[in-house]
Parts: C-alpha cells; sequence; structure tokens
C-alpha cells in the first residue's frame, strides 16, 4: 500500500508552487502508489461495525424523530392539499376502480394498504380540501402514519450515509438533527402524499451505494465477497423503489448510472489485478443489479397495479379500446367482423380515447338548436347507430320503408367509398352537418354537427357521409377493402361540405353533460377524424359468420401503454397553478405552497431558511473549490497529490452530483413544478454541508481545527441551536398550530413568502373566542369516529363552525406579482402599463373582517381550502375557442357513467314543462 501523506492542503500547494510545474497539468505518479485499483486515503467504513455508543445515539435521534414527525399528526381533522389525490387514490384501489396517475404505484399502494389495515373501505372520496375525516370515520391517522414514519426513517439512514462516507459521529449527528427539523420535510411527511416515501427510498439508495463505493474503493481484495453483493443488490432494489414512487427516481439512476461508469473505467486502466475476464464480471455484476433489479422490481408493482385496479374507473378513458376490454364489465363477446347496411353499429373515436359516437335527446342552445351529437366515453343505448344507404331498398311494392328494410334479403357490404345515412336509434334522427359553427370550438374549418329529423322522415343531403378507409391503419387486408368490425379504420366525408367527422379534447359545458365535442373539421388533424365500428349487430349475421374481437394486450402490452399516457399526460401539465415556483427560486427559497386552512389556522409548506441557506451555500463552496482547483491544476500545481484534496474533491463531489442530477434537469421542464420537487436535491445539499463541515473541522490539518475538537463540537452544537430556533418559529405553518399576525409579520423574512399573516388573530386568546374545531390545537388527543348512538353528540361537537361574528367591511385586493412571484406596487404597475401584458394567474379572494380585522369566514372556509388542487392529476377541463391541435390523448371525455347519466336525467326532469326545439323538415338546414 501507499505510505500515506502527513502534508496538508495548503502545505500541498506551498510545495508545488516552489518545485517545477509540469504544464498541462500532468503530474508523475507518485511514489508507492497501490498496485490495484483501490483509491488513496480509503478505510473500511462498515456501518454494521459501530461502536455501540453509535447506535445509542442514533437511537435517541431516531425518537426524537418520531416525537417531532408525529406531534399531533391528527390536526388538521380534514383533507389537506394533495390528499385530495392520493387519498383518492386509496379508495379506487380498495373499489378496484382504474385510475390514471402520473406517478408510478408503489407509495400509492403502501397507503392504501395503510388504509385498508386500519379497516378504510374506500367510500371516502377525498374529493375537496378541507373535507372532515372525523364524521365518516376514515382512518386518516394510519393513513398519515405511514409517511410519517418513513420521515423518520430518514434520520438514521443520514446519520448512516454519513458515517459511512468517513464523517465523526458529531458530524452524522448533525445531519440528522438538520433532517429533523428541516420544516419543509416535516410537513410534507405528515400528509397522506408521496414525497415522504420518494425522500427515504432516495436516501436508502444513497446509503447502499455509498456502502458498495467504500467497498469498491478498497480494491480486489473486497471485491464480489458478501458485503460487496449486498450493498450493491440494496442498490438496485433502492432504486427500484425510488422510481416505483415517482419518475424522479430517474435522476437518481442517473446519478448512480454515471458513477458506476466512472468505477467500470478505473477498472479498465487496472492492467495488474483486472483481466478483461473479471472486467466483465465487474460489468455483468453491475448490470444485473443496477438493471435488471430495478426494472424486474417496477414491472413487479405494475403487475400488482392492474391486479388490484380490474373494474373500469375514470382512468379508463385515457387507454385505448384493448385496454379497456382487460377491465371487468369494458370486455365484451365476439361480433361480427364484416359490417353491413341495415348494421346497428357502436362508432368508436380512434384517436383520443373519448368515447363512442352519441346522441342524446337535448339540444344545442346555440347555432342550429338541434340534438346534440357528442362523445360519451361508457357503454350506452345512445350510441348505438344504423348504417343505412343512401336510398332505401327496393321491394316488390316499391321502397321498403322503415328502418328495418334492410333485415331482409342478401347483405349489403359497405366497402371504401360507400356513401351512408347514419340513423341513430333511440330518438329517430340522422347523423348530420351544415355549415354552422360549433357552440364551443367556433372556428371556421369546424361545422356543427347534430342529429337531425325524425321517425319516417327520408332526410336531405347533409346527412350523407362517405367512407374513406384508412388502410395504413387497418388490420389486415380485408379491412382495407370493405368495413370490418375493430379492424377497419376509417374517416367519415361530409359529401356536402368536404368536412371530416372529428373529435378533439374540447369538452362541451353543464348543457352538454361535460361531454367531447363533436364536429366536422375542413382542417382537422388525421388522427383526430379516425373512427372505427366496435359493437356489430344484424339479423342477417348469425351464429355461422366470421367473428373478432380486440386483441388482449398482454401484461407488457398494458404496461408499455400505461407509461406512454403517464409520460404523455405528465409533459402536457402545462397550465398555470396559483402555488407552482421554478428551479431557480428553489435552492434560495422563495416561495412556498400553502396547503391548508381553516379556523385561522394555516399549513404552508416552507422550508427551514437556516437550513435550506447553508446547504445551498456549501454546494456553492464545493463549485468555488472546484472551479479554482482546475484553474490549478492547468497551471502545473501538484495539488490532487494531496490525499486529503483529492478525497474532498471525490467525496464532496459525488454529493453534488446527486445534488446536480436531482436538481437541473427540472430546468428543462415546461410543466407545472412546485418546491416540493427540490426535496431529493436538499437531501444530498444537506448531505453535501454536513461533509464540508466534516473536512473543514477533522480532515484538512491547515485549518487548524482538527486539534481541536472541541470547536467543531461547539460549531455543531450553536448550529444545531439556531436551526432548532427557526424551526420553532415556523412550526405552526407546518402543524397548522395557532398563531399571531404579530408572529408572524416577525418572521417573514421575505417579500415572496406569500402566506397571509392576516388571517391569523391578533392575540392568541382569541382562538378561545372560536368555536371548537376537529384538529384545533387544544385538542390532546387524536379525534376517533363515534358510533351511531352519539350522532347526535357527534353533530354538535365536532366539526361545527366558528360563531359568527359581525362584519363591518369586505376588503377586496387584487395582487399584481412578475414572473418570479414578487409582488408589485402600483407604481411598478402604472410603469408596466402599455409595455407588458398581464395575465390572471392567483385567484382574487375577498376577505371579510370585523371591528378587530380578524377575518371572518365567508363561505365554506375548509372547501376552499386556500390551495388549488394540485395539476399532476386533476386538470382543468379545456373549452377554449382557440384551443391548439394536437393528438388528444391527454384527457378522457368525463368522469363516470353514473354522474353523466345523473346529469342528463335532471336536464330532462328540469324540461318536462318546458318547450323544447325540434328538427322541422321544412325548414331548410345550412
Amino acid at each position: 500500500m501507499a505510505q500515506k501523506s502527513t502534508s496538508s492542503i495548503q502545505a500541498t500547494a506551498k510545495e508545488s508552487s516552489n518545485g517545477p510545474r509540469i504544464p498541462n497539468g500532468i503530474a508523475e505518479t507518485a511514489k508507492g502508489k497501490s498496485k490495484d485499483y483501490s483509491s488513496e486515503g480509503v478505510t473500511d467504513n462498515d456501518i454494521f461495525m459501530l461502536p455501540a455508543s453509535d447506535f445509542q445515539l442514533l437511537g435517541i435521534l431516531t425518537a426524537l424523530a418520531a416525537l417531532v414527525r408525529l406531534f399531533r399528526i391528527y390536526q388538521p381533522s380534514s383533507v389537506v392539499f394533495d390528499e385530495v389525490h392520493f387519498g383518492g387514490f386509496a379508495s379506487k384501489y380498495i373499489k378496484g376502480r382504474f385510475f390514471m396517475d402520473v406517478h408510478p404505484p408503489l407509495a400509492k399502494l403502501l397507503l392504501t394498504l395503510a388504509g385498508w389495515l386500519a379497516g378504510f373501505d374506500g367510500e371516502f372520496d377525498f374529493k375537496e380540501i378541507g373535507k372532515d375525516y372525523v364524521e365518516p370515520g376514515v382512518p386518516y391517522v394510519a393513513m398519515r402514519m405511514l409517511p410519517a414514519l418513513m420521515g423518520v426513517m430518514t434520520i438514521p439512514t443520514i446519520f448512516l450515509t454519513l458515517k459511512a462516507t468517513g464523517c465523526r459521529t458529531m458530524t452524522a449527528a448533525m445531519g440528522a438533527g438538520l433532517i429533523i427539523f428541516e420544516n419543509g420535510l416535516l410537513t410534507q411527511s405528515r400528509l397522506i402524499l408521496l414525497d415522504s416515501p420518494l425522500i427515504i427510498f432516495t436516501a436508502f439508495t444513497a446509503l447502499a451505494w455509498t456502502c458498495f463505493t467504500n467497498q469498491h474503493e478498497q480494491g480486489s481484495s473486497k471485491a464480489f465477497d458478501a458485503s460487496w453483493w449486498f450493498w450493491l443488490i440494496a442498490t438496485g432494489l433502492g432504486l427500484g423503489a425510488t422510481v416505483s414512487v415517482k419518475w424522479v427516481g430517474l435522476f437518481t439512476i442517473a446519478w448512480v448510472g454515471s458513477l458506476t461508469v466512472v468505477q467500470l473505467w478505473v477498472l479498465l486502466g487496472d492492467t495488474v489485478t483486472v483481466t478483461p475476464r473479471v472486467w466483465f464480471k465487474h460489468f455483468l455484476a453491475r448490470f444485473f443489479c443496477l438493471i435488471v433489479v430495478p426494472l424486474t422490481f417496477y414491472l413487479g408493482l405494475f403487475a400488482i397495479h392492474f391486479i388490484c385496479l380490474v373494474n373500469p374507473g375514470e382512468g379508463d378513458g385515457f387507454m385505448s379500446s384493448e385496454f379497456q376490454a382487460t377491465l371487468n364489465s369494458k370486455a365484451m363477446q365476439d361480433v361480427p367482423a364484416d359490417v353491413v347496411l341495415g348494421s346497428r353499429v357502436s362508432i368508436r373515436h380512434h384517436n383520443t380515447h373519448g368515447g363512442y359516437l352519441h346522441s342524446h335527446n337535448h339540444m344545442y342552445p346555440t347555432g342550429s338548436k338541434q340534438q346534440q351529437i357528442t362523445l360519451y366515453p361508457h357503454k350506452d343505448e345512445n350510441n348505438m347507430w344504423l348504417l343505412e344507404n343512401q336510398t332505401q331498398p327496393e321491394g316488390s311494392d316499391g321502397p321498403i320503408a322503415g328502418s328495418n328494410a334492410w333485415d331482409t334479403g342478401e347483405p349489403t357490404l359497405i366497402r371504401d367509398g360507400t356513401v351512408l345515412r347514419i340513423y341513430h336509434v333511440v330518438t329517430d334522427r340522422r347523423l348530420h352537418s351544415h355549415d354552422v359553427r360549433p357552440p364551443v370550438s367556433e372556428a371556421d374549418w369546424q361545422n356543427e354537427v347534430s342529429a337531425y329529423g325524425y321517425e319516417g322522415f327520408e332526410g336531405d343531403a347533409n346527412d350523407y357521409f362517405r367512407v374513406e378507409i384508412v388502410k395504413a391503419l387497418s388490420d389486415g387486408a380485408a379491412a382495407k377493402e370493405r368495413v370490418r368490425t375493430i379492424e377497419s379504420k376509417f374517416r367519415l366525408i361530409h359529401i356536402m361540405t368536404g368536412c371530416a367527422l372529428f373529435s378533439h379534447k374540447v369538452k362541451l359545458p353543464d348543457w352538454g353533460f361535460d361531454q367531447q365535442e363533436v364536429t366536422c373539421a375542413k382542417q382537422g388533424t388525421l388522427p383526430n377524424s379516425i373512427w372505427y365500428v366496435e359493437q356489430n349487430e344484424h339479423p342477417l349475421l348469425g351464429v355461422d359468420a366470421e367473428k373478432v374481437n380486440y386483441k388482449n394486450p398482454g401484461f407488457l402490452g398494458k404496461f408499455w401503454e400505461l407509461q406512454k399516457v403517464m409520460w404523455t399526460t405528465n409533459a402536457g401539465l402545462v397550465e398555470s397553478h396559483a402555488w407552482d415556483s421554478r428551479p431557480p427560486s428553489w435552492p434560495v427559497l422563495r416561495r412556498g405552497i400553502n396547503f391548508w386552512g381553516k379556523d385561522r389556522r394555516h399549513i404552508y409548506l416552507l422550508g427551514n431558511p437556516i437550513i435550506w441557506w447553508s446547504s445551498t451555500a456549501a454546494i456553492g463552496i464545493y463549485f468555488t473549490f472546484k472551479a479554482l482547483s482546475v484553474l490549478r491544476w492547468q497551471r502545473g500545481f501538484r495539488d490532487y497529490e494531496n490525499i486529503d484534496f483529492k478525497r474532498f474533491d471525490y467525496e464532496i463531489g459525488t454529493s453534488v452530483l446527486g445534488w446536480a442530477f436531482h436538481y437541473f434537469p427540472f430546468y428543462l421542464m415546461q410543466r407545472q413544478l412546485f418546491l416540493h420537487h427540490y426535496f431529493p436535491a436538499l437531501y444530498f445539499a444537506i448531505i453535501t454541508l454536513c461533509q464540508v463541515y466534516d473536512f473543514a473541522t477533522n480532515r484538512i490539518s491547515a485549518l487548524g481545527l482538527r486539534d481541536r475538537p472541541a470547536i467543531g463540537r461547539s460549531g455543531i452544537a450553536a448550529f444545531l441551536a439556531v436551526s432548532i430556533v427557526a424551526f420553532t418559529l415556523y412550526a405552526p405553518l407546518s402543524y397548522g398550530n395557532r398563531w399571531t399576525q404579530g408572529a408572524c409579520n416577525k418572521v417573514k423574512l421575505l417579500e415572496t413568502w406569500d402566506f397571509d399573516c392576516s388571517v391569523f388573530p391578533t392575540e392568541l386568546s382569541h382562538y378561545s373566542l372560536d368555536s371548537p374545531s376537529a384538529g384545533n390545537a387544544e385538542q390532546t388527543a387524536a379525534p376517533v369516529a363515534v358510533g351511531a348512538q352519539d350522532k347526535k353528540q357527534q353533530d354538535v361537537n365536532v366539526t361545527p363552525q366558528p360563531a359568527a361574528e359581525p362584519a363591518i367591511s369586505r376588503v377586496e385586493k387584487v395582487e399584481y406579482r412578475d414572473q418570479d412571484g414578487n409582488i408589485l406596487d402600483e407604481e411598478q404597475v402604472k410603469a408596466l402599463e402599455g409595455k407588458v401584458s398581464f395575465e390572471t394567474r392567483y385567484e382574487t379572494r375577498t376577505r371579510v373582517i370585523d371591528a378587530e380585522g380578524r377575518e371572518i369566514a365567508d363561505g365554506p372556509v375548509g372547501a376552499e381550502g386556500y390551495a388549488p388542487p394540485h395539476p399532476d392529476v386533476d386538470r382543468l377541463p379545456e373549452t377554449a375557442a382557440d384551443v391548439p391541435e394536437d393528438n388528444g390523448r391527454e384527457k378522457p371525455a368525463t368522469v363516470s357513467p353514473e354522474d353523466d347519466a345523473a346529469k342528463e336525467r335532471s336536464v330532462e326532469r328540469a324540461d318536462d314543462n318546458k318547450p323544447r326545439p325540434a328538427s322541422e323538415p321544412q325548414e331548410a338546414t345550412k
């Protein structure tokens, strides 16, 4: 082994400056260099061999973390921020209803398991922020306990990670303390959210990889032994778990992958102990553990996901017909392959997955005021159409009248180019188009599509559509020549105007029951004008007729389709959100997220500024060090011959690389981003901070602190004390505790921290004037659901609204902000008028105040919730007239068949005593 150097970084630099310089930074080989690929200055930091005192300290820190994380975890006892979605997913898992989410399923499955074990039956819908948990008996505390315990486990994980890097026990304890008292991580880990599982699996991966790297750097003597394999496999499992929570785990994979490439490159340079055979053994071991193991883990989670979600649900509208056919009640019997005149068919849109061509006995409120044509995503009798020829068939006594005229005689195949009339079986009207603008997409290149006529009406020329088979999309030679069920993809061209039957992801308003708009487009994109026949019935196509059905995509087909839909939907989340922020603002903590507000309490996601800014400073210190070291290297200085210098660069560089991989990719994303997206990078920044401190106080002799350990320990104590004070000051926003306006204003260090101090009372005593509410801080035990015999008592004591107070005024305030979220004053707004355009991104809120300046709830405060829904799952309907064209796959057409049916029935009842528009045959159609 090489003789250990005792010189300091400063001494080495001095010697280098006095000695001869070697151009281009090429240094001579150090004397006594190791003969294999082991690294100088590396010791065996086996975390299983730590002294008992370290484990005792670790136990104390973990207990403290549990106390901080679990303190009053029952409050608030109502839905908070994204619990709307992730709690709702637990309900769907329990009921087996398919849903689509942009995140992989691991954390959602774990949350569901926690709720199910606690007795959750899935009946609570989590639909709105502020909805009470107590009265319906939701085991929300048990569900919150899972992410909270995962947050607790992050503390021993970072402690052991720092020990594995070679840090002192006190430095490792400092890192654990910083995680314990980081307000943002605390807030996120106390709710039914995904970030706490993401952080713990990221932290576990970092721990496993650090331990494996320590084994690797000890050279060939440690290669392929039990500990080496254990940590390599653990890293693979950690990667699989991380990416199975959120795709942010791909950044963790990139971090580990880049360091793996470095290791393999170093191995390739060892020509003494690493033969080609040994090198390939190293490569295959890493390939299996870091690629095959995570991929298998990821696939296995989706297999469980599909096993749990066997019933149709809100998310199946995102998926293809083949995918939907694998769900219960969505599968269909084999149907006749050939489509003939007189066939009763359902016609399905190919591209948007919006559903079936649909009509119902309700009229457009504008335009022609004829019967609506929509896309409806569920099977229904209003989806059935009869395919007619241009003229009625001839009988012995002339044309045969009626819609059953094609039920006798020889069946006539519908071929490419056939001109049809498409008859709606339930309402006796035909598919119709004319030169009238659609009610929502009022574009010149789109015409309204309606249902027109009545039973016995012969129709007119605007009912004619030509079948145009799209051969490139049709399956099989026969399907390219004639219309075949499922196999043939075709366009329906309106004869009179030349437009094509078309649909896109625009929804109709309430009068259209939120169903998807159908128009006739002259310039529509090809994918959005493709249709196919799904159901096909005809008396002449008996049991002996050729049958077809959807092809079963199998597990891999469903898996790959779901990945594409998740990717497309995630990339489409570009609408602005009231609490979004951009990556440049995260390291300096410019803005948080308002999670919840009720009863003059708030939960606002904000990090501990001391920890946040210090960790960012540590990142800056390393970048400064790296820049200077590169300049000195280029000038021929031999800094890298110093072991401590080299270890500082590699060890801290590894952590900074983890920070960079989890931070900089967000700059490439146009989707909505939030402060919590920075949490994995924050974890690596805190590790960097601890490592920099440990090097400065324990490993670099030039600073003079290595021989004075008391100074280092005092610095840790002081820094933790300041962090704890900052944590305490912002704790009311983390826990949703009582607070005052004065205390709030004192700690509001930045104008961009947009929590509203005016919602808090001026004195804590004012809280006693309000009626007690479930989840208030005065409670000393978690609320429990009461039985039916106590329901009357529950209604009185559990969630009453605050007592009414006389309002003296209403205060309305409109805030203007720049692109960074900074509030603009009136002079700045006036200066910008005419130079820039203002967009409405933050909703104007009216505050009602009493004589003491306290805010009075105006309406269901808990329901409005102060925090708009997170857009990852809850996307807004797009009904603007100028929506740009795209492939339309991002959004299903509606929510559920029960909701749509209820809406239609309500309108029918409301219209019973009202005149209805009619389609008169005498009227000319446009």
